[in-house]
């Protein structure tokens, strides 16, 4: 669905439910020039890309009376100060993935991705209908900023070793560069977590100062050579079932706009998150067969190390709640959303999904 299509099929919900003329709404509707920062490189064209979409899409729901100039990683701040920039101002706007700032508040993981949790379909699910919503809300509150959910990677694999991974303890004195929880994770397996921005890490795999690395999937990964420098490849991504991208703006300025232009930031977010995520779904497919063909070993974590994850996750989520009665509270809501939604699934779609693809590879 293009975005113009999307703008009709919505009713375009920014003229309200009044019949004023489209061109007497135009002539009153004020001229905005905003800056958004973001954390990726623009060689990252999904990432980025979504960032670009978001602008191109507001400037269309308003007859291009809000502007929004998109800056790459680096351009204005580095890729992993986007919140710093704009809560001090220094844009109106931050496009990033939230679980780079879990040493601001760790509750924000709960807006970006955790092992072993959410689906796309479920963290949606839990947002929309669930309690996701009203609690990140009130995480974002603290930083005086408002989130919107703009973007989304989808399922991720595991990461890329130098080395083969066989039990738990081959995590022990492993350099990885892991961001979010997964860190946390690994950590309690004796890893020691890097957290790198995405154009940094192919250097630092070459160079030999870090032994792993994970980043999204294998369009991605591919963009960005890992397969030239670690040949182990792992599945499944249980750090990572989705990842969730956001766009924030802070609260004084979206106090200051108009509840149109509100809602075109809304609508816009929406419709780069929709986009994103079938972008990977697409291009991941095609990348996968193309790292196979050239020489990328496709590798399988062993059971007993999933295992060991999901402890060692289990007990890392403990940990922050006994910390944090902010973290407790939403923890306790999201782990019996999990549940519910874990156990629904793997009644109807995993089954499904299961049977069907067995019967491709006859």
């Amino acid at each position: 669905m293009k975005r113009r299509e999307f703008l009709k099929s919505a009713g375009i919900g920014l003229a309200a439910s009044t019949a004023v003329a489209a061109p007497a709404i135009a002539q009153s509707m004020p001229e905005i020039k905003w800056r958004l920062t973001a954390s990726w490189p623009k060689s990252l064209d999904t990432l980025y890309g979504a960032c670009e979409t978001f602008s191109k899409f507001v400037g269309e729901a308003t007859d291009n009376k809000f502007q929004i100039q998109v800056f790459a990683a680096g351009e204005i701040v580095p890729g992993l100060q986007v919140l710093d920039a704009v809560q001090n101002g220094t844009v109106e706007l931050g496009y990033t993935y939230m679980g780079y700032y879990i040493g601001k508040n760790p509750a924000v993981i709960f807006d970006a991705s955790l092992p072993f949790g959410l689906t796309p379909r479920m963290h949606n699910a839990w947002m929309m209908y669930g309690d996701g919503r009203k609690l990140m809300d009130e995480v974002y509150d603290g930083f005086g900023v408002v989130a919107m959910p703009s973007g989304q990677t989808g399922g991720q694999m595991f990461g890329w070793f130098r080395k083969e991974l066989k039990t738990p303890k081959d995590f022990e004195g492993l350099k990885m560069r892991t961001a979010g929880f997964g860190g946390k994770v690994m950590a309690k397996l004796g890893a020691i977590p890097q957290q790198i921005a995405g154009g940094d890490i192919y250097p630092a795999l070459e160079r030999g100062t870090i032994d792993a690395c994970e980043w999204v999937g294998p369009y991605d990964d591919e963009k960005l050579g890992f397969a030239k420098v670690a040949k182990y490849y792992y599945t499944p991504g249980v750090m990572e079932l989705e990842a969730m991208n956001v766009v924030m703006v802070s609260k004084k300025s979206w106090a200051a706009l108009s509840p149109r232009y509100q809602a075109a930031l809304r609508y816009a977010s929406s419709f780069a998150m929709q986009e994103m995520l079938a972008s990977y779904d697409a291009k991941n497919a095609e990348a996968i067969a193309r790292l196979v063909a050239s020489g990328t070993q496709l590798s399988v974590l062993p059971e007993e190390v999933i295992k060991a994850l999901r402890v060692a996750l289990e007990s890392v989520l403990d940990e922050e709640a006994n910390q944090s009665e902010q973290f407790k509270k939403i923890l306790a809501n999201w782990r019996q959303f999990r549940a519910n939604q874990h156990r629904w699934f793997s009644i109807a779609d995993t089954r499904a999904e299961n049977a069907v693809y067995r019967t491709d590879a006859r």
